[in-house]
Order: C-alpha cells, then structure tokens, then sequence
C-alpha cells in the first residue's frame, strides 16, 4: 500500500538539476495516494524545482506541503523562477489545503511568486509563514494577496464548490512592522472565521498593534489563538486589547509575553478578562510585561470568577514578589484544577508550546516592585493621538508606495499543521 507521506524532510540534499532531483522523487511519480510532501530542509535549484513542480503538478489528492527551508545557499535570482513551479504546480490541486514556507527568502525581490499564489489558492486553509524576511513591503504584499483570496474563495463557493474558511496565519520573525498593519488589519477583517493568528517578534509598535486590533482581529469572532509576543503595546494596545476581547468568546490561548503591556496596561486586560465571555480560554502568556501586584490582583480575581477553564499562566518578569498573595491564589486555583481534570497530560503544538501545561511558569525573573508611577492620564492621551496619527500614516504611505508595486508584479505572474491529520 503506498504511503500517504512522501518525505525528503532532513535530509540536507542539494539538487539543482532534473537529474539530480529524479531519483528522490520516483516514488512520488508513482504514488496517487499522497496527501502530505515534505520537502523541508534540503536547498532546490531552478531546474529541480521545475521537474519536481511537473510530478506535484499530477498529485490531485495532495493535502498538505512542507516547503520549509528549501533554498539555504541559493541566490536571490535563483529563487522567483524555482518557486514559482512549485506554487504553479500546487495551484491546480484542488485539496490542498495547508502550505509551509518558513525559512525561505521571501523580500520584496522575491515575493511576487509567493503572493500570485496566496491571492488565487482558494483551498487554502492553513498558511505558515515564520522567518522568511518580508519587512514592511512585502508584508503588505503578503496581507493584500490575503484579502484578495477571500473574493477567490466567495468566488468558488458561488460556482458551487466547497472550499474552507482560511483558518490559520502564522507570520512570525518577519519585521511586518507598523508600515504593513493598515494590510494586515483587513486581510483579517476579510477572513472573519479565522481561528489561529500567530505573528511574533515583529517589530510591531502599539500604534501598529491598536490598528491591527480594532480594525482587523476585532471582527475574527471565532478566533481561538492569538500570539503577539515579542511586539510592543504599552498602555495604549492595552486598552485596545481590552476593548475587542470580548469580541473573542472561543478564544483559548492568548500570548502576549514581551509586549510591554505596562502596570497600567495589566491592570486593563486583566479587568476586561474579568467580565466573562472567555469560558475556553486555557493558557495566558504574560512574562516581561512591567505588571505590578494590582494587575496581579485584578488577573487572580479574573480566574477565579470569569475564567473556568483557565490552567496555565506565565508571569515571570513582571513587577511583584513571588510571594504577593496573587500568586498564591493563582496556584492554588490551578493546582485544584488540575487535581480535578481528567487528564494532565500536555502535547506540544507545532511551535513547541504545550497547551496542556498546567500551573505558573518559573517566577527566576520576578522583579523589584517599584514605587514609580504609571504614566498620567495627560501622557495616555498623548500617545493615543500620537498612535492614531502613526497608522492613519502608515496606511497613506501603504497605498502611495506599494500599491504599484504588487500590481507589476503580481500581474506579471498573471501538521495542524505539520501534525495534521490525513484524512
């Protein structure tokens, strides 16, 4: 029986022709069962892009592809044509639903392939993106290529074809930056039923932040996982934040370590988490956020109240003890909870993070409770007509600078995820 797997994931070949490639792929050629191609790990020339893309070009029940990794060494030139036969060839299958490219090149000199793709596949389900280098403008490109999609997909559904929801982005490590927020805000808008948003360690300003919030994941009703870690809030994300959480009610891992939410801004999360609404959420990622002991406070009473299924918070590098009775309250809660679950057994998602962790982090970081005051309310005011002003910016310079761009290229083109189940 032939394997639903085909797999060259690893194993550190370089193939630049046909013929270096044909005797990797032979029993792919002749496997029309295959749902899942991992091609991770290895660097592809043009030429053995090309032949590869004429055998997935013929694999109709292909589901998932593992591209991750496939041009270390290779020039910048060299990757447009390569992954274009790859994209080419995938954009005739009609099941394939989840992509992988982390760790390729993908700037503004490479993206055109890439977005020509994204804006055309309308089986596409679940997109991962982590490390490929965009920046600002091709990020744009990227987010545009997203909300183009949907009128691809509502296209298909009007043909009478079954096509699903976009479901998942991940975006990481890519210096999307506040310039590219106006894009993603409505690639988001537009795809309203996604349920996973993961964009780390961005470069991300408040600013940028509030606009992707109000204006975008604001409408994700059915959003399950969102992941900002790494960016910045402050105060004024913050409050953002607390003001469209409560447009989340399935929400079940919120991840916001390293945002610098302030005291003032832990203080607002944990008051809007307090109201209700959020009966699955399970993991709180908060370290290294300056929270004080009154956002602390507010947190414990939160899980207490208003979050029942709550079992994993991480706290370490805020500003209180280790002995503020919020934590003793927050662990005991959990452990109780625990003690009463059926089964306390984690299983790592596909980015490592074990969503069946239970209790508090280590708290090794904690530090000094400052006697500082948040910043006055005349300063907030400030920074909210500043961060206004910044995005109202970034989108004019969106539409002015890359708008011409996409067009020349994109028109010149004319698991879960790498655990996810084969069906």
């Amino acid at each position: 029986m032939a394997s639903k797997i085909f797999s060259l994931e690893g194993k550190g070949l370089k193939l630049d022709t046909a013929e270096d490639v044909e005797p990797y792929i032979q029993s792919l050629r002749e496997n029309d069962a295959v749902m899942e191609v991992r091609l991770a790990g290895n660097t592809l020339g043009t030429e053995a892009c090309k032949a590869l893309g004429a055998v997935l070009e013929t694999k109709k029940t292909l589901k998932i592809a593992n591209l991750a990794d496939i041009f270390t060494s290779r020039l910048l030139a060299e990757i447009p044509p390569a992954l274009s036969s790859l994209l080419t060839a995938l954009l005739t299958l009609p099941y394939l639903h989840t992509i992988n490219l982390s760790d390729n090149a993908f700037g503004l000199k490479t993206q055109a392939p890439l977005v020509a793709f994204l804006a055309e596949h309308a089986p596409l389900q679940h997109l991962i993106l982590n490390n490929n280098g965009l920046g600002p403008e091709a990020g744009t490109l990227i987010a545009n290529a997203l909300t183009e999609l949907r009128k691809k997909k509502e296209g298909a559904r009007k043909d009478g074809k079954q096509v699903p929801d976009l479901e998942t982005v991940v975006c990481g490590r890519n210096r999307l930056e506040n310039g590219s927020m106006a894009a993603w805000a409505r690639a988001f808008a537009a795809h309203s039923r996604i349920r996973e948003v993961r964009m780390v360690q961005n470069g991300i300003r408040q600013e940028g932040i509030s606009h992707l919030l109000h204006e975008g994941l604001r409408h994700a009703e059915t959003l399950a996982v969102l992941d900002l870690q790494d960016n910045t809030f402050t105060a004024v994300a913050s409050r953002t934040l607390a003001d469209v959480v409560p447009s989340w009610p399935q929400l079940r891992v919120l991840g916001l370590g390293d945002c610098l939410l302030s005291a003032r801004g832990g203080v607002l999360v944990a008051e809007a988490l307090a109201k209700g609404g959020h009966a699955q959420l399970t993991t709180l990622r908060l370290q290294h956020n300056d929270i004080d002991a009154r956002g602390l406070a507010r947190l414990a009473q939160a899980a207490e109240t208003s979050l029942p299924a709550l079992q994993r918070v991480e706290l370490n590098g805020n500003k209180f003890s280790d002995e503020d009775p919020g934590i003793a309250t927050l662990r005991s809660l959990l452990t109780a909870r625990q003690e009463c679950s059926p089964s306390d057994v984690g299983t790592k998602d596909e980015d490592g993070d074990k969503e069946g962790e239970w209790g508090i982090d280590s708290l090794s970081d904690l530090e000094d409770p400052s006697d500082e005051e948040d910043e006055d309310e005349e300063e907030e005011e400030e920074d909210e007509e500043r961060a206004e002003k910044v995005v109202k910016d970034a989108a004019l310079a969106e539409e002015q600078e890359v708008a011409q761009d996409r067009d020349a290229e994109v028109d010149a083109l004319a698991g879960r995820l790498a655990g996810a189940e084969i069906r």
